[in-house]
């Protein structure tokens, strides 16, 4: 088991999307106006990919169109100090495809927001990295 500087374990990238397809809302953080913007949102993996549901004309789906994008989602259990943190970093892209988008729309992700959100944006895991803490 690898330790950061920190004494935290540092995860593999396959134990990263492991928990990632255990949490059922992630962060996602882009720029908005040349400034940083977080958004929560609920996601589905779909291999290595995070997909997300937006809105057609939304801030979110205007802002990450072929944009380098993170990507966060932890749990943490405060009374026992464990907890883990998992980020991505990748190109967003939106879905234009309409096979693709039919696809999509079969995955479990059921917008949790009110409004129609038929418009899917895709995130490809290209930097993935995660810590742990297992408490004291």
């Amino acid at each position: 088991m690898k330790l950061d500087s920190a004494g935290l374990q540092v995860l593999l990238p396959q134990e990263c999307m492991a928990l990632l397809a255990t949490a059922p809302i992630g962060r996602i953080v882009f720029t908005d106006r040349a400034l940083p913007a977080v958004q929560p949102v609920n996601f589905v993996l779909d291999g290595t990919d995070i997909v997300i549901r937006a809105t057609v004309g939304s801030k979110l789906a205007a802002a990450t169109r072929r944009a380098v994008v993170a990507f966060e989602a932890d749990d943490f259990d405060p009374q026992g100090r464990t907890g883990w943190s998992v980020t991505v970093v990748g190109h967003a892209r939106a879905v234009d495809d309409p096979q693709e988008a039919a696809r999509l729309a079969g995955l479990p992700l059921t917008p949790w927001a009110p409004g129609e959100r038929d418009h899917f944006i895709v995130i490809a895991a290209e930097q993935v990295s995660g810590r742990r803490i297992t408490g004291s």
